[in-house]
């Protein structure tokens, strides 16, 4: 048991790091609108094109990017599009379906960000977006293994997010990108120091951006949502936090209730951090219900997700029979998303009928039927 919570811990650290990891090369830039003293251009339309990837309503994003740009700066919904196609990779990371439309949105993003700023210096909001159309980029290079590339990319976005600040330092949003590029400066492992220290990158200081990433959560007019994922992951990595960042998440989750990413995220953290299954299980109950109710983004994938995470739990509190009935369930349908989803239930199959009573009466109802009859 201790080593299967020892690879579960593993594991969970995996997954999260995977797409967090871009942070310690480059600050995250959140692309919700600022103050209206920041003076962005038909803010609050972008805003709620925002909460709509929050959300993991996607559609309804592309519907509200259509009806915001314009007026908003086209470059503006360019650079939302890019969020757009990495928050549906981050719900569901293992496929690679989207990866293709997100680089090639990405470059198109960025060159016409870097256009923007060619024409207009001195517009602060240009470089805000400019460096926007970069961050998703980032973050995906990193997921992908890409961390040179994803350095090089993340000093521009550095470069730029200082540029908006010194032409308005109103745009308390930028802060937030600055504060996570000087935290994870900070905490980056030893290669990575060496890293930035091999492309010129300047350093880090933990106290100081953790100010700034608060600073912009509190004064960001919309940047709540995206703030407290990105502080979720510090708070839970680095300052041993763990019940802040479950709160973090069940605010998202309460906010933003048809993105199953937020639910799942509370349901590991209880399981790895807490150690308790039960809650755990009772997370992905919720999850699970949900899902079979299809108020969820891509509810079948959701609902495989919560019967895995659901049958890890039940077999951990030994309620192995519901387990099994779990991991069938799976197994018969067979599903192709989430890649990996059947092997993953075989295993856990595997594990629940290990010592499961059923097996141990199976196991005494054949030996019986092998025994020589000896009655009289």
């Amino acid at each position: 048991m201790i080593v299967e919570a020892a690879n579960r811990t593993t594991e969970l650290t995996k997954r999260t790091k995977r797409i967090g990891f871009f942070v310690a090369f480059v600050g995250f830039v959140v692309l919700c609108p600022a103050p209206a003293r920041a003076a962005l251009t038909a803010g609050p339309r972008l805003a709620a094109v925002y909460d709509s990837i929050l959300a993991a309503r996607f559609d309804e994003a592309q519907t509200r990017m259509n009806a915001a740009c314009p007026p908003a700066p086209a470059e503006a919904c360019q650079a939302l599009g890019v969020v757009s196609l990495w928050w549906q990779i981050v719900v569901n990371p293992e496929s690679r379906a989207l990866d293709r439309r997100l680089t090639d949105a990405a470059a198109a993003a960025i060159a016409a960000g870097t256009a923007w700023t060619a024409r207009e210096p001195r517009r602060a909001e240009a470089w805000f977006y400019l460096a926007g159309a970069y961050a998703p980029l980032v973050q995906w290079r990193v997921f992908r293994g890409q961390r040179l590339a994803a350095a090089r990319e993340g000093k521009k976005i550095k470069d730029a997010l200082e540029q908006a600040l010194r032409l308005d330092s109103s745009l308390d949003d930028a802060y937030f990108g600055l504060g996570m590029y000087h935290y994870y400066a900070a905490v980056a492992p030893v290669y990575a120091r060496m890293l930035r220290w091999l492309l010129l990158l300047p350093g880090g200081d933990r106290a100081a951006g953790l100010r700034e990433m608060l600073r912009a959560r509190d004064r960001g007019e919309l940047l709540r949502g995206e703030a407290d994922f990105q502080l979720h992951l510090v708070y839970l990595w680095y300052e041993q936090q763990p019940r802040r960042a479950r709160d973090l998440l069940e605010g998202l989750d309460r906010r933003y209730p048809s993105n199953p990413l937020f639910l799942q995220r509370i349901a590991e953290i209880d399981d790895v951090y807490f150690h308790d299954a039960r809650a755990s299980a009772a997370i992905y109950r919720a999850l699970l219900a949900r899902a079979t109710s299809g108020t969820v983004h891509a509810p079948a994938v959701a609902e495989t997700r919560a019967r895995l995470g659901l049958a890890e739990q039940l077999i951990a509190i030994d309620a192995r029979d519901e387990a099994i009935e779990q991991a069938q369930i799976v197994i018969d349908r067979n599903p192709g998303e989430p890649i990996g989803a059947r092997a993953r239930a075989e295993a856990l199959l595997r594990a629940a009928r290990a010592r499961s009573p059923r097996k141990i009466f199976d196991f005494f109802c054949t030996l019986c039927l092998t025994l020589p009859d000896n009655r009289p």
